[in-house]
Formats: C-alpha cells, sequence, structure tokens
C-alpha cells in the first residue's frame, strides 16, 4: 500500500459508507465517498481514485452501468460489493469490467485483504508493461503488442483490462495449455479471494468480442479435461 493510495466508496446506506471510510481510514488509506452514481462519476473524473468500492442497488443509476461508465475513465480495480449473493449476479458485475465481487453483510478484514491485494496487483502489472513486443495476425484478428490494442476485421475493438491481459498471456504462449487455475492465478493472483467461474466468463467475453463465430471459436480453444489454449497466431515484427 502506498500512502497516497485513494479509495472511493459508493454507497447509498450511510452507516455502512461511514464505517467502511472510518476502517479503511485508521488503515491509512485516503477515502472519498458517494451515495449515487453522478457523483460517483464526478469523483472518478476529477480525484482519480485508485480503487472503486461500488455498490450495485444505487438511487438512479445501478452499480452495474456506473461500473461501464467508470471503465470509460479509468482502469482502476472495481470491487463490487453488494447484498446480491446469486452467481448470475457476480457474472454480470464482471462482465461490466468489475475486478472483484464482495457479498453483504462483509468482514472489514477480508475488505481491506480484497483492497489491498487488488491495488498490489495493479501496480505490478502496470509496471510490467514492455515497449519491445510484436503485433500478431491471425485471418480476421491482430493484436500489437506495443499500443496494446486488438483489431477485429481492421476494426479497433475495445477489451476490459482483464480481458487484454487474459488474451495478451495465451497470444504470448501460443498453443500452451493453460488450466483455470493457472489462468485465475496469472491474471488475478494467487492472493485473491475471487471464483473460478471469473476465468470463464472473461474466456467468454473474449471469444464474443474477437472470434468471428463465438459458438465454433478459431482462437482461443477449449481443451476438454484441461483448460484452454490460444492456436498459433502468425508474428509478424
Amino acid at each position: 500500500m502506498m500512502a497516497d493510495d485513494k479509495i472511493l466508496i459508493v454507497e447509498d446506506d450511510t452507516d455502512i459508507r461511514e464505517l467502511t471510510t472510518l476502517y479503511l481510514e485508521k488503515k491509512g488509506f485516503q477515502v472519498l465517498s458517494a451515495g449515487n452514481g453522478n457523483d460517483a462519476l464526478r469523483i472518478v473524473k476529477n480525484d482519480s481514485p485508485q480503487l472503486i468500492l461500488l455498490d450495485v442497488l444505487l438511487p438512479g443509476m445501478n452499480g452495474y452501468d456506473i461500473c461501464r461508465k467508470i471503465r470509460e475513465i479509468t482502469e482502476s480495480p472495481v470491487l463490487f460489493i453488494s447484498c446480491k449473493r446469486e452467481a448470475v449476479d457476480k457474472v454480470r458485475g464482471l462482465n461490466a469490467g468489475a475486478d472483484d465481487y464482495i457479498t453483504k453483510p462483509f468482514d472489514l478484514l477480508e475488505l481491506e485483504a480484497r483492497v489491498k491485494a487488488n491495488l498490489r496487483r495493479n501496480r505490478i502489472q502496470s509496471s510490467q508493461l514492455d515497449t519491445n513486443r510484436k503485433i500478431f495476425r491471425h485471418e480476421h484478428f491482430m493484436i500489437d503488442l506495443n499500443s496494446y490494442e486488438v483489431y477485429v476485421n481492421g476494426k479497433i475493438v475495445p477489451l476490459y483490462k482483464k480481458e487484454l491481459q487474459l488474451l495478451v498471456l495465451l497470444v504470448e504462449n501460443q498453443n500452451q495449455v493453460f488450466s483455470v487455475e493457472q489462468l485465475y492465478d496469472h491474471i488475478w493472483g494467487v492472493d485473491s479471494f475471487g471464483d473460478m467461474k471469473t476465468v470463464m466468463v472473461h474466456i467468454s467475453n473474449l471469444r464474443r468480442k474477437i472470434e468471428k463465430d463465438p459458438a465454433k471459436p478459431v482462437l482461443i480453444h477449449t481443451v476438454r479435461g484441461f483448460g484452454y489454449k490460444f492456436s498459433k497466431p502468425k508474428a509478424v515484427k
């Protein structure tokens, strides 16, 4: 953790917001808060928090829509905090661009651990950018690993940060089979508290965005009983 880490709490329940703020401030974080989506987006634009804790059920704009708008502004980690506990709710949160999902009621020690893990992982990944990379092509698909841009049929395709990191890992290790657990450890980290369905959701999203026919993928293959691999892109220097 760094002394200038700013955390934005987006929560309309005053008691939860104040209790979480007090706890995190005692742990050395700078804490900003908002009770609705419009205030949250204004703070994200003006104050650039390093992490956002986001409730799902908010007045006006819901958390999923707020998260999508946050992703247009920043790649800072977003952690949903919600009373919605079903798997479909977690999947919806990940699809909206979240990095983690915590259910209410939550333990403050676990919340602190997840906050620190996501901040640490985001800092490491940001420092590992390598400008000395290649361009990979495969029929309709191209990824420029200098600019981290992905093209399908010549048009740029926007990806969320975790989707891009997952795709880069697979492309750079073409034909190597990764288990779901290995992919999770590489991208989310061994100290994460999430669930392995996260990987499958992101693979599904990637296929939807880069495959001609997501039901019959030619880029990201499932190796039954083992995991996933990226098939032989042509490297062009």
